[in-house]
């Protein structure tokens, strides 16, 4: 049982994201997914939207599932309030819930059917850190054997320094059974194309020769289900109904885990225990690397050409600006990469977000290393007394959601971007090189090919 929570929004209160709120998984399952069937077939193969009986072993499976409701104190007079999803040390991330999952249904697939599952993902780095240890979680659980459950992960080579050292990179057997492979090309979002076009060349091939079967996991519903349950995490921490209207602030690529807190948001909506005219406002902030989901949300396209006009301040150097708030005031780059886990350019998800914008307000920012850098100091204040602190030296940090996050919150307030009221700040990701080992030269494979992605995935 989780202890009583303290009252709403006065201290800190913490819990399980998917253990607290596992009841619900059907709910959501059917709210967020138009067919929970399992597609058996080796070809476009998934697993059911079935989980594993909450019995000891799954339970510790799911123990790295932690949040946390975090007041910060004021801001411009708003109210800030840090829901860190940032508590698993395994991967400092909130990609940690959804790949629980993910792997969770990979498991009850392979009791229910005696099925071997391999799933293959690509990813700008998180989300295949989350799910090599979310594999890992299940291997140590004693819920699948080496065989039967494994992983391949396709990651631009430009995340290197994002991969973390684990056991299924020391041991050898557990290395050669869940390759990790390094794309060495000049976008960094070609592992998405390349790892399409190797399940969809090679899953049969897999079946066939194995087996087993070839999952390529990356579905937006996979990532809703779990991400609705931020709102209920919300709902049970800090009720909104009542108060005035808040603002969710996150750091964005394609906007999974906001469009998944308000399909939550939905579910407790229709279900009668929160009102629809209490729905927070959303807030997408991005680098203007990839600035995309902003320019759509104010111009309607992705077109770079909406981006106001910079000049050299002959001063600093620095690219500037005074135009237009919503973009950065100045920038070292105009295509800086802040960080290279928002990599998506033209995002599928642009229009459902938009829609969400448009019928409970909200809108976007883009900001720069210069500004989180200048805003550093502040935000590590801010944070010092919660589980997400930041290092004293920046450039020690690697993952920069949560600083990306914050810093779009604390300019959008300064420039008139938010309305009055309270604003949360989903921590979505943070951590520093020193808080993790990065894989070596033996651990990976470096792949431009879909026939490299063969070699490597068939070399066990």
């Amino acid at each position: 049982m989780m202890p009583p929570l303290p009252a709403a929004g006065t201290e800190t209160a913490a819990g399980n994201l998917i253990l607290d709120h596992y009841d619900r998984l059907p709910t959501v399952v059917a709210a967020c997914v138009a067919d929970p069937a399992a597609r058996p077939d080796g070809e476009g193969f998934r697993p059911a939207f079935a989980f594993p009986e909450p019995d000891a072993a799954t339970r510790s499976f799911f123990a790295a599932a932690t949040a946390r409701w975090q007041p910060l104190g004021e801001y411009g007079g708003h109210p800030l309030t840090l829901l860190d999803l940032t508590g698993n040390p395994a991967t400092g991330t909130t990609k940690t819930f959804a790949s629980l999952l993910i792997v969770a249904r990979a498991v009850e697939h392979i009791r229910r059917t005696g099925t071997p599952v391999m799933l293959f993902t690509p990813t700008s780095g998180n989300k295949g850190t989350a799910l090599r240890d979310a594999v890992l979680r299940a291997l140590e659980a004693g819920l699948a054997d080496p065989r039967e459950l494994r992983i391949t992960t396709l990651a631009p080579l430009s995340s290197r320094s994002k991969m973390r050292r684990s056991r299924l990179s020391t041991d050898s057997e557990l290395q050669a059974l869940n390759p990790l492979l390094l794309l060495d090309a000049a976008r960094p979002e070609e592992v998405k194309t390349l790892a399409r076009a190797f399940a969809d060349a090679y899953a049969q091939a897999w079946a066939r020769e194995t087996g087993g079967r070839l999952w390529f996991s990356l579905e937006l519903e996979n990532y809703l289900v779990a991400d609705a349950a931020r709102a209920f995490f919300e709902h049970r921490s800090d009720p909104c109904d009542g108060g005035p209207r808040r603002l969710h602030a996150h750091a964005v690529s394609s906007a999974f885990g906001l469009l998944g807190y308000h399909a939550g948001r939905t579910v407790l909506e229709e279900s009668g225990e929160s009102a629809p005219h209490s729905r927070p406002a959303s807030f997408l902030v991005q680098h203007l690397h990839t600035p995309d989901m902003v320019l759509n949300w104010k111009f309607g396209s992705f077109d770079r050409a909406n981006l106001p006009r910079y000049t050299e301040d002959p001063a600093t150097g620095l690219r500037v600006q005074h135009d237009d708030p919503v973009f950065p005031h100045a920038v070292h780059r105009l295509d800086e990469v802040l960080d290279p886990t928002f990599y998506t350019h033209r995002p599928a998800t642009s229009p459902a977000m938009n829609d969400l914008i448009a019928r409970f307000g909200g809108g976007g920012i883009v900001v720069s290393l210069q500004e989180c850098l200048q805003r550093y100091p502040l935000i590590a204040g801010q944070l010092a007394g919660t589980g997400a602190r930041l290092p004293d030296d920046p450039r020690t940090l690697t993952e920069w959601s949560l600083v990306m996050a914050m810093t779009g919150v604390l300019n959008g307030i300064d420039r008139g971007l938010v309305d009055e009221g309270p604003i949360v700040v989903h921590g979505t990701g943070s951590y520093a090189d020193t808080d993790y080992e990065a894989v070596g030269e033996a651990d990976f494979h470096v792949v431009r090919s879909v026939e490299d992605v063969a070699a490597a995935v068939w070399k066990r």
